[in-house]
């Protein structure tokens, strides 16, 4: 057996929720399929069920471990604020927690921000990285998404209950009159300025970025951090030998508001998974 390999009778078939108790968080999570770990994290305002069209797909040889963040789907939220590096601790725990060595990390959007703060303060635990529609400063998206950004509070609460990801929190949150206050929180967060670029380009383990080309991500930023990373650099060579241990993928026709759910992102990420690790160089 792998020695990552952890509860190997849970089955795609038998997707098993679990609570457990991390930094002060009732943390929920859910275990899919079997094989090599994988932790996958959701977007802004959702939970682990915008990943529902690919998610048996992700399992298919590979153990899922998909997690609703802080005061997200059925994980209630707490009296701190939300922070990308607060998150990257809680999965940080919950790895542990799981008697995980290293697992893959995949994160959407926000998750993939958590993700990547993940393998910069948690290296240790993270064997490869899949960042999608992740952008690893502010200014990576677009200025209209930068603009909405400024306007996510209490104010739109209302407004923001004629939509799919209010029916889907209202159905599920422990607390659904919290959602004035998950806007707020949200709001901070996504006003405050970062930038990560000296962090990401220390990052070793093999990272796949994927964007769509119609996202709200920038595809200037995403090429860019491509090549923090290592690659765009050079030719490969004949023989691939001068491939950097980065991976770019642009999806074609694809928005920040389907890629989560496309067939084209199990396309990429499955082999990018499955490959073998680099020979260290």
């Amino acid at each position: 057996m792998n020695k990552n390999t952890f509860n190997p009778n849970v089955t795609n078939e038998d997707p098993r929720g679990s609570y457990t108790s991390v930094n002060g968080l009732t943390l929920y999570y859910e275990i899919h399929g079997a094989g090599e770990p994988l932790i996958l994290l959701h977007g802004g305002v959702g939970a682990i069920q915008m990943f529902g069209e690919v998610l048996p797909s992700l399992a298919q040889n590979r153990q899922v471990v998909a997690v609703d963040l802080q005061a997200h789907g059925r994980t209630a939220d707490i009296d701190r604020p939300l922070s990308f590096e607060l998150m990257a601790d809680d999965i940080a725990v919950l790895i542990k927690h799981l008697g995980i060595k290293e697992a893959d990390v995949m994160g959407y959007s926000l998750g993939g921000g958590v993700a990547l703060r993940i393998a910069i303060q948690h290296p240790e635990v993270v064997r490869k990285l899949v960042l999608v529609s992740t952008p690893f400063q502010r200014d990576g998206w677009y200025p209209e998404i930068l603009a909405g950004m400024g306007q996510m509070g209490p104010q739109i609460a209302e407004q923001m209950k004629q939509t799919p990801m209010y029916q889907l929190y209202a159905s599920i949150a422990p607390k659904p009159q919290d959602w004035p206050v998950l806007l707020t929180k949200l709001g901070e967060l996504l006003r405050q300025d970062y930038d990560w670029s000296k962090d990401v380009a220390a990052i070793k383990a093999p990272t796949l970025i994927v964007v769509g080309d119609a996202d709200s991500v920038r595809t200037a930023h995403a090429v860019a951090f491509f090549e923090l990373l290592g690659g765009g650099k050079a030719d490969a060579g004949w023989d691939g030998s001068g491939m950097s241990n980065a991976r770019l993928a642009i999806l074609p026709a694809t928005t920040h508001y389907n890629i989560y759910s496309s067939p084209m992102l199990v396309a990429v990420v499955a082999p990018f998974l499955d490959a073998p690790m680099p020979v260290a160089r």
